[in-house]
């Protein structure tokens, strides 16, 4: 199964993927960030995304797609921002006919470091490890990426 994960932003969208190995391990595939000048109009931001999103599930054809779902505790101006790149995900998602699942943001550290609270470099470190690779994911919006999809899978897999 070949899963992405997405940590959704205007600014910074990381995105990680993943999949099954030979003995049910998780192997990388991908991880990248996508970014957007501050400066430039929301909707012309909102399309970038969407193209972009759109050529990696083209180029990859995930089976799922895992998301940070929106977190309410950051201020307003930040979730509407966050909300307005999940709904062009979700569209692009849908378009692919991609099924789509959520995790909060506390599961998934609590996945990926067994704390729910993690820092950024925790959760770096704890994606290093999962997925048995030599150096962390930079920037920290990719490892995020792989954190949801590696969530997905732990939330997923059979025993």
């Amino acid at each position: 199964m070949l899963i992405l994960g997405i940590d959704p932003g205007t600014a910074k969208l990381g995105y990680g993927l993943i999949k099954n190995g030979q003995k049910n391990d998780l192997v990388f595939v991908d991880a990248g960030c996508l970014e957007t000048v501050l400066e430039t109009p929301m909707p012309e931001r909102l399309l970038y995304l969407q193209g972009e999103i759109g050529k990696i599930l083209t180029k990859h054809k995930p089976d799922v797609l895992a998301i940070e779902s929106l977190f309410f505790g950051i201020n307003a101006k930040t979730a509407i921002a966050v909300g307005q790149a999940r709904g062009v995900i979700l569209a692009e998602s849908a378009r692919h006919k991609v099924p789509v699942f959520e995790y909060q943001g506390l599961t998934v550290k609590f996945a990926v470091t067994g704390f729910g609270r993690s820092k950024k470099k925790e959760i770096q470190e704890g994606v290093r490890k999962i997925l048995k690779m030599k150096q962390i994911i930079k920037p920290d919006d990719a490892a995020d990426g792989l954190a949801i999809a590696i969530t997905h899978h732990l939330k997923t897999k059979k025993p």
